[in-house]
């Protein structure tokens, strides 16, 4: 499986087979800039705000993901699980979904917008998972602590940190979101930085611990 990340909250997940999956499209924020049209075979929505919602950068006859329900297509098998924008079960910033990705023998797991902790009911019907990939910008989203306690939640094996600041970003984006390092210091464990991941289940434990992504615009 291949994964880039577009900014934000945006990558594309693309399976063996070439099934391709958009994940939170934005088009255009604070800097950032998706390469659109985006041909997709699987465009997910988290939550319905526009720095996440933006299914027009994507083409192609593709299945729309946007609901705590499963959904299948080829090789790819996706369950949605309701959480919440904020510590307060969506009082301020409303419903959150994480997404859940069987693709490769691996299970991959989108965070979307999330602003708490999981309970144990959620970390039960979420399971372990391979990959996570989590926000870990504060004041929005979960912090980087918070984003560490979540990979332990999950048993994590790589964590994929998203949402926070870059130099990609302008003003406004450098003052809302924190950088990555808060993150990989709370995890206190090995970092691997790459421009697209490739990863399979018989390569998976090369990239144990964090990875980190170059913003591909």
């Amino acid at each position: 499986m291949k994964i880039k990340w577009f900014g934000h909250s945006s990558f594309l997940l693309t399976s063996e087979s070439g099934t391709r999956i958009l994940i939170d499209p934005y088009y255009k924020f604070l800097g950032y800039r998706m390469p659109v049209p985006i041909e997709s075979d699987i465009v997910v929505v988290t939550h319905d705000h526009a720095d996440h919602n933006k299914v027009q950068a994507a083409s192609g006859d593709y299945l729309l993901v946007k609901e705590q329900k499963s959904y299948s297509r080829g090789d790819v098998s996706i369950d949605g699980f309701k959480t919440f924008h904020d510590k307060v079960n969506g009082k301020k910033r409303g419903p959150n979904l994480i997404f859940r990705f069987k693709i490769d023998g691996l299970t991959i797991c989108h965070c979307g917008d999330l602003g708490h902790l999981l309970t144990e009911e959620q970390v039960r019907e979420i399971g372990k998972v391979d990959i996570l990939i989590v926000p870990v910008g504060g004041k929005m989203t979960l912090d980087g602590a918070e984003a560490v306690q979540v990979m332990h939640q999950l048993q994590a094996t790589v964590a994929i940190p998203m949402h926070y600041r870059t130099k990609a970003l302008g003003i406004l984006g450098r003052l809302v979101f924190a950088k990555v390092d808060k993150f990989i210091e709370a995890a206190g464990t090995h970092r691997t930085d790459v421009k697209t991941l490739q990863v399979s289940k018989e390569n998976l434990t090369q990239f144990a611990g964090i990875v980190t992504m170059q913003y591909e615009g």
